[in-house]
């Protein structure tokens, strides 16, 4: 039992330093090369073309919650499978999504107002 629980730590612990060691620079190109692009928009933003293009730059889900959706997904957006999209790739995705610049909000833009 004591195994088994260090062991789901140590694949915590993994996980959570993968997510944290991810590279934003590959991540942009794996959101591109995996397709993401077509219904999310090239940062993430959602897309006026699709509807189920959900907003998923800067993200407010835990790595690991963000990971478990992209893996089980029965909506719209199909699952992705780790033969699919490496969990390397989707660390490095969820680190560009953190990128993103937030856009501003619309009653600072002088032309909204």
């Amino acid at each position: 039992m004591k195994i088994r629980v260090a062991l789901i730590v140590a694949a915590c612990a993994f996980a959570a330093g993968a997510a944290q060691a991810a590279s934003p620079e590959n991540g942009r190109k794996a959101f591109v090369a995996h397709g993401c692009w077509q219904c999310h928009g090239f940062e993430g933003q959602g897309s006026a073309v699709t509807s189920n293009g959900a907003v998923l730059s800067n993200t407010e889900l835990p790595f690991e919650a963000f990971e478990g959706f992209v893996r089980g997904t029965n909506r719209a957006m199909p699952p992705y499978r780790e033969a699919i999209l490496p969990s390397a790739d989707l660390a490095d995705i969820y680190a560009f999504l953190h990128t993103v610049p937030k856009p501003k909000d619309p009653n600072s833009i002088p032309l909204l107002k």
